[in-house]
């Protein structure tokens, strides 16, 4: 049942039987279903999720009232809005599921007895918060420096999966392009792979 999460987290560090038992009897375990909100903006987030089947999207609303996607998470993945989770303040972020989603869930609570229980687990968390802040950096520099296309096939790399899941309008968002132009792409690249 846990076998995902343990794989995940033995990328950065070795566990013995006895402290995966450990590890797997602080995490909830919870289905949720599609379309619900996990975390509103002005809510504190009170999660770390793993996310064992499913696909989420954080998402802000901007001045002007409209959603703009920061992220999906899919398979494999872990959610949350760190700041609010950590310094136990009001989020400026939504997180929705998009299907039904099984995710193993942290709370603060629980975190800290886990990082009481296990030192160890202080370097995954790091190489998540590094793998998250390397993540939104190389964004930062496609949204500034790349066109429309090659930000779509970077879409694509690292997300291969979500395209099949998710409405073309939150792919656009997450672009910061139409709906439309994202259709173009989608047209342009299918013609030149045939």
């Amino acid at each position: 049942m846990y076998q995902s999460i343990v794989d995940n987290v033995s990328k950065w560090i070795t566990l013995s039987d006895e402290e995966k038992l450990v590890f797997t009897n602080l995490l909830e375990c919870k289905t949720v279903a599609g379309k619900t909100m996990m975390l509103r903006a002005g809510e504190v987030c009170q999660f770390e999720g793993y996310i064992k089947k499913g696909c989420v999207r954080i998402y802000y609303m901007n001045e002007k009232g409209v959603e703009v996607i920061l992220s999906f998470a899919a398979e494999d993945w872990w959610v949350s809005d760190i700041a609010s989770f950590h310094e136990q303040k009001p989020s400026n972020f939504y997180i929705e599921t998009m299907e039904e989603t099984e995710m193993y869930i942290l709370t603060p609570k629980t975190k800290e007895e886990l990082l009481s229980k296990m030192p160890k687990f202080e370097r995954v968390f790091r190489m998540l918060v590094q793998r998250n802040l390397s993540t939104v950096q190389n964004r930062l520099i496609n949204t500034i420096s790349k066109t429309a296309t090659e930000r779509y096939l970077e879409f694509i790399k690292i997300y291969p999966s979500v395209p099949l899941r998710v409405p073309q309008y939150y792919i656009a968002s997450y672009l910061g392009i139409s709906p439309e132009f994202v259709s173009t792409i989608r047209k342009r690249l299918s013609k030149n792979q045939i």
